[in-house]
């Protein structure tokens, strides 16, 4: 479990587990003879891919970036991806049990991302943070109604129909602020209305970035994954991320990276960028 100080605020990476995703699909139209320096495949091309949440105490309330895979699987999408449901136990080996989280922030509604936000007892589904205001953006909850073909699979209508059927799950409209010191701004690339969380305190950001950037493997301003429904969308907004990011010094949090939840990213000599690792 990572920890860290940003300003008055406490960051906690918290996980759900890791499962296993092809690499092939992870980067896209990059050849495997480049990510594989990266990341190593086993005999069936598979990663190891994280599961990160983020938790963040302000000292008033304790905030829930991300929810994992839930335990809410189909019996095939367990065979392909694994259901390590890890989450509610590592939170509360964090000293959170679900009644204490006040806000619960999804960057988007694919099932990897959104899965704990509700369970399932018997028949019944039920929010998994009973106290807590959900978030996410209108437009994602609107395609997630009606997915195509291409993506349909990633949609679990259980982790937030409910939610916003009983009105615990407020859709928002573009950039906006949650709380002092906690806002989302939409990166349009992996889905259109995708939104990272930007955490600031005492002078110092940090931006959980969600599939923008999902690993330190995927910085690299065209290593896109093959999951990317605007392609070009994501090389602009990486661009637009690094023109804050770099300068001002954001720790970024990377949602499926299994080693490396957090880095600072800066530019090498030739001005590409690169992961720097966060000091312990």
């Amino acid at each position: 479990m990572n920890r860290r100080i940003l300003g008055d605020f406490e960051l906690t990476v918290v996980s759900d587990g890791i499962y296993h995703l092809d690499g092939g699909a992870f980067f896209g139209v990059i050849p495997k003879v480049m990510w594989e320096k990266k990341l190593s495949a086993d005999e069936k091309n598979r990663v190891l891919c994280g599961l990160n949440s983020l938790i963040v105490r302000t000292g008033h309330q304790t905030i829930l970036i991300e929810t994992g895979a839930g335990n809410k699987l189909s019996e095939k999408m367990v065979k392909i991806y694994g259901q390590p449901a890890k989450l509610l136990d590592n939170l509360n080996t964090a000293g959170i049990p679900p009644d204490d989280v006040d806000i619960v922030i999804n960057t988007h509604l694919h099932f990897d991302h959104c899965g704990w936000n509700t369970i399932r007892t018997g028949q019944n589904i039920a929010a998994t943070f009973p106290n807590a205001k959900y978030y996410v953006q209108k437009g994602e909850w609107e395609r997630a109604q009606s997915p195509a073909e291409r993506d349909a699979i990633s949609y679990i209508s259980a982790n937030y129909d409910p939610l916003v059927e009983s009105g615990q799950m407020q859709l928002l409209t573009g950039d906006q602020e949650i709380l002092p010191g906690i806002s989302v701004q939409v990166f349009p690339g992996h889905t259109r209305d995708m939104q990272a969380v930007v955490i600031t305190s005492g002078g110092q950001t940090a931006c959980y970035i969600s599939d923008l950037i999902p690993t330190t493997a995927h910085i690299p301003i065209t290593w896109g994954m093959g999951f990317d429904l605007y392609p070009l969308d994501v090389i602009a907004s990486r661009k637009r991320y690094y023109e804050k990011a770099v300068p001002e010094e954001w720790l970024t949090i990377f949602t499926h990276d299994a080693n490396t939840p957090w880095a600072y990213v800066e530019r090498d000599a030739n001005g590409k960028p690169q992961a720097r690792p966060v000091e312990s």
